[in-house]
């Protein structure tokens, strides 16, 4: 019962960073795309490199599997399911969107509106991975 099934992190954090890369493309490209280009041009900010896009997808593949990692050292307390997949997830949405996405918002002052939005778009994004890959993560 305390032991990590490190396969099943791996396995399960492929499926949620599987569908955070699914939420973020959806986000930055259907979503707000249009309103990226115009910022990146009033700015002066160049369009994200293709190497750019690489590291993020592959650096959004691992939030998946670090994401799974903690679920499955809180389920121990928690005791396994959706709400403690959900808990997980908030402690990774807290440090990725909440937190850096209000401290990157103000510093580039994007309207508090588009703000708000993605806060709560990656709320969504990351219960739903939590529960993704919780649902895959077995003990070992």
């Amino acid at each position: 019962m305390n032991t990590i099934n490190f396969g099943r992190v791996v396995l399960g954090g492929l499926l949620a960073g599987l569908v955070l890369n699914i939420g973020e493309f959806l986000l930055n490209d259907k979503v707000l795309g249009a309103q990226m280009k115009d910022f990146f041009t009033k700015h002066n900010f160049a369009e994200p490199s293709s190497s750019f896009m690489l590291v993020a997808v592959g650096l959004t593949f691992v939030m998946g599997i670090v994401l799974v990692l903690g679920y499955a050292c809180i389920r121990t307390r928690l005791g396994p399911g959706v709400k403690t997949a959900v808990i997980a997830g908030l402690f990774a949405w807290f440090a990725v969107y909440f937190y850096n996405g209000i401290i990157n918002g103000m510093l580039f002052g994007i309207p508090t509106n588009t703000m708000m939005m993605v806060i709560v778009w990656g709320l969504i994004e990351y219960a739903l991975a939590a529960i993704a890959g919780a649902w895959l993560y077995k003990e070992a």
